[in-house]
């Protein structure tokens, strides 16, 4: 399949080399369209549009759900990731000496606050060893404890890229009897998951890097075999069986994950994020996975011929490549390569590039270039 097509869709690749979709990715002109579109009817119907808004909100829902694997009721709307993975942890019913097993020392802060601001509950965290970057199977089974109760793990690590081993994870979960979490902004967009064939309870998400959608919108999965035993920690109108009645107060929480959504949803961010499904659902998750990978592939070779420091192991390396370079300071050289109208990024020392659908090799080729010159080599 031939994604330049889609170059067309994504206006920043006619200014500049944008290779930061591990931390924000441009908006697409089909989302931008969307978006313009909503605020039209809003302006001139109103309410009158707001059946239109809660059908798209719906489909939206069911798409994000066919992505990850999971039914439309598993998954809520959420404010980012962090709402989501804090609604997981506040929601589930502790007791003192109960345990989590986190990365604390590689996660994204946000995997590891969480279940840290359980302390006051008695909640204790365990720290997964992740010397080299990466998440593994092994490390984990290492951290756990008779009276572990959850596994938190991001899909890939932000600042190595290591992608976790998810299933192999999860089966050790389900041996043990103990949830799962993901933290899945990294992987989900860009690389296929199933969360029910690798046995994830919980998974968050939000739309802004790999889905290419809206700042400020994600979503959360909570298994279904499981939801009953987490609580709202807010509730509203929206949350129960009977939202749409004013007309009564009638308390009975809606048995599935939509209950954590309290009142009115962001409408606008939803048809974005609707839009920007859209583009991946055409393409197919396998297909962007593949093309992704091709082009760092490219790179990690033509790095390794300058001398670079390539992370993480092929093995682990999917979808975002990290490097440093003995000759040069990784911030410096970022701004050099930002000067030159590259958007990459810096992570715990490592210049990060995380490419998308509609890069290019010849961007990569650039790339390269770019660094070789930087350097000062040849």
């Amino acid at each position: 399949m031939d994604l330049s097509v889609y170059r067309k869709e994504f206006p920043v690749t006619e200014t500049l080399v944008y290779m930061n979709h591990a931390g924000v990715s441009p908006t697409s002109t089909r989302a931008r369209d969307a978006v313009a579109e909503w605020f039209e009817g809003c302006v001139k119907r109103g309410i009158l549009e707001e059946e239109g808004w809660v059908k798209t909100a719906e489909e939206c829902r069911s798409r994000f759900a066919k992505l990850i694997g999971a039914s439309a009721e598993e998954v809520s709307f959420v404010r980012n990731t962090s709402h989501g993975l804090a609604l997981a942890a506040e929601g589930l019913s502790w007791k003192p000496g109960d345990r989590v097993a986190v990365a604390t020392e590689i996660e994204y802060p946000s995997n590891v606050y969480v279940w840290q601001h359980l302390g006051d509950r008695g909640v204790e965290v365990d720290k997964i060893e992740a010397p080299d970057g990466a998440v593994t199977p092994e490390a984990v089974e290492a951290a756990l404890s008779p009276k572990t109760r959850l596994v938190a793990v991001s899909s890939a690590q932000y600042s190595t890229g290591a992608v976790a081993d998810l299933a192999t994870i999860g089966a050790l979960c389900k041996d043990r009897g103990l949830l799962f979490c993901v933290d899945g902004i990294q992987t989900v967009g860009a690389l296929d998951i199933d969360v029910k064939q690798v046995g994830a309870h919980f998974l968050s998400a939000d739309s802004h890097k790999w889905l290419l959608g809206m700042h400020g919108l994600g979503a959360l999965y909570v298994s279904s075999e499981i939801v009953d035993q987490v609580r709202p920690v807010i509730v509203g109108w929206k949350s129960t069986t009977d939202a749409w009645n004013f007309d009564r107060a009638f308390f009975e929480l809606l048995p599935d994950a939509r209950k954590f959504e309290e009142g009115s949803l962001p409408w606008a961010l939803i048809v974005g994020f609707h839009a920007a499904l859209e583009i991946l659902e055409e393409i197919g998750i396998p297909t962007i996975g593949t093309h992704i990978n091709g082009l760092l592939e490219r790179l990690a070779i033509g790095l390794d011929m300058l001398g670079a420091q390539v992370f993480p192991p092929p093995e682990m390396r999917q979808h975002i490549l990290t490097f440093t370079h003995p000759k040069a300071d990784s911030n410096q050289l970022l701004s050099q390569l930002t000067e030159r109208g590259f958007v990459i990024s810096c992570r715990r020392g490592r210049i990060r590039v995380s490419p998308h659908l509609y890069n290019t090799n010849a961007e990569i080729e650039k790339l390269l270039a770019a660094v070789e010159e930087c350097l000062g080599i040849g």
